[in-house]
């Protein structure tokens, strides 16, 4: 970058007005034709731009993916549009005319803008957000720096997510904290059914519940704010695994009713990989300890959070680029798209004999993501012709009674692509 490109940069990511203000820094000329492609969307017919191919080829041409695989599990990670990988690699090679200098002084101004952009992604006041690496780092901030006692009681699923599960059981290990389980038969298709499986748990020593947004092995949306509602009413704090949800459907953090909130960032956002976003409501901060050092670790500021030594402005920053690359698409709009995706060839298959489904099938309790069973043949043996003979990424589900193999489309899958998994998984069943 020249010192004017520089100054510019700065300026723009500084002007809270400038529409698509992170990719105009990087790429004005992609901006501007994402501005008109943004436009496209905001006028096309309600329910129509869903299903339009044509219209959803711009956004699949933005990304880089192989002609030789069909991706579909991007739920474990998703590839980042080229404008995205071209702001990060721009940025690290920026930082390495002068670390130091470039690093600290330069892009670290972007940081609060950049702190801004996610905040509005998330619904949420701008002090309740701290930037991290993922999921696990932000819920395993809050997990560890909570003030809990022994014999305090927290609430948690076998569906959960390993990594939370295996923080959880570190503090019980070593504080003496009581662990409840509840087992939910998964899928489900009624809310207060599934709210009621956590409000059965909660006893007079419940502190916490934990609560999975989207259980990652099917695709089940959790009614967090309806289990939120009855856990505060009864002095309990309410934890909320994002991991798979911002970026995948619409949705306010603080509508959820949670006290705290991560979410990764390279998921459904198409960030770098490494990012993510914690949300800790603003009278909660004081009451967590910074998981690593910093001058004030009980107090309220949510940039305690943010003490991780050096780290990588480039990948960082670049979060600011996929921020505006999902709003060309706008949340609501990639949400239908991805429902659609999902419906497009689950309902090709779903009389099929020998083929079974463990997502539910209710809009409001799943969006994009699908597991799938084929009779007679382990998950694993499914995966693996599914690649070996049709070159086709998915991945094999087996924990605690789901047994499939997760479907995960993203924005850049066409349908195309969709009817060869189709007839890949009519030929595996026979």
């Amino acid at each position: 970058m020249q010192s004017n490109s520089r100054r510019k940069f700065i300026n723009t990511l500084t002007t809270a007005t400038a529409a698509l203000p992170f990719l105009s820094a990087i790429n004005p000329a992609f901006a501007t034709e994402a501005k008109y492609v943004q436009s496209l969307f905001e006028n096309s017919l309600p329910g129509n731009f869903s299903s339009d191919d044509d219209l959803w080829a711009w956004i699949r041409d933005a990304y880089t993916v192989s002609p030789n695989i069909i991706n579909l599990n991007n739920g474990g990670v998703a590839p980042q549009p080229k404008v995205v990988q071209d702001a990060h690699i721009r940025y690290y090679q920026y930082c390495n005319e002068a670390p130091s200098y470039y690093m600290w002084q330069i892009l670290d101004q972007g940081r609060e803008p950049l702190r801004e952009r996610l905040a509005h992604l998330c619904g949420s006041d701008t002090e309740e957000i701290a930037i991290n690496r993922n999921a696990t780092e932000g819920l395993n901030t809050v997990i560890f720096g909570l003030n809990l006692r022994a014999g305090d009681e927290v609430v948690l699923t076998k569906q959960d997510y390993p990594n939370m599960i295996n923080a959880w059981k570190q503090r019980e290990k070593r504080d003496g904290i009581k662990l409840v389980w509840i087992d939910i038969p998964l899928p489900m298709e009624n809310e207060d059914e599934i709210a009621s499986y956590y409000i059965k748990a909660f006893t007079s020593k419940t502190k916490v519940v934990m609560v999975t947004h989207l259980i990652n092995w099917c695709g089940q949306i959790m009614p967090v704010r309806k289990i939120a509602d009855v856990a505060h009413q009864r002095g309990i704090e309410v934890i909320a695994d994002g991991a798979h949800t911002l970026g995948h459907f619409a949705f306010k953090v603080p509508d959820l009713g949670c006290d705290y909130f991560a979410s990764s960032l390279h998921k459904w956002m198409s960030a770098p990989f490494g990012s993510g976003v914690l949300y800790i409501r603003k009278d909660k901060i004081k009451n967590v300890w910074a998981l690593l050092s910093n001058n004030e670790p009980d107090g309220s500021d949510i940039r305690k959070f943010e003490s991780l030594g050096t780290r990588s402005f480039a990948s960082e920053m670049a979060i600011g680029a996929a921020i505006d690359f999902h709003d060309v698409m706008g949340s609501k709009r990639k949400e239908e798209r991805l429902r659609f995706l999902k419906n497009y060839w689950v309902d090709q298959l779903k009389n099929h004999p020998k083929i079974s489904f463990n997502q539910p099938h209710s809009n409001n309790l799943s969006c994009a993501i699908a597991n799938v069973a084929v009779a007679g043949k382990k998950p694993e043996e499914v995966s693996s012709e599914l690649f070996s003979k049709y070159k086709i990424h998915a991945v094999a589900i087996n924990w605690e009674h789901i047994h499939g193999v997760r479907v995960t489309p993203n924005v850049y899958t066409s349908t195309k692509e969709l009817d060869k998994l189709v007839g890949a998984l009519k030929k595996i069943a026979g």
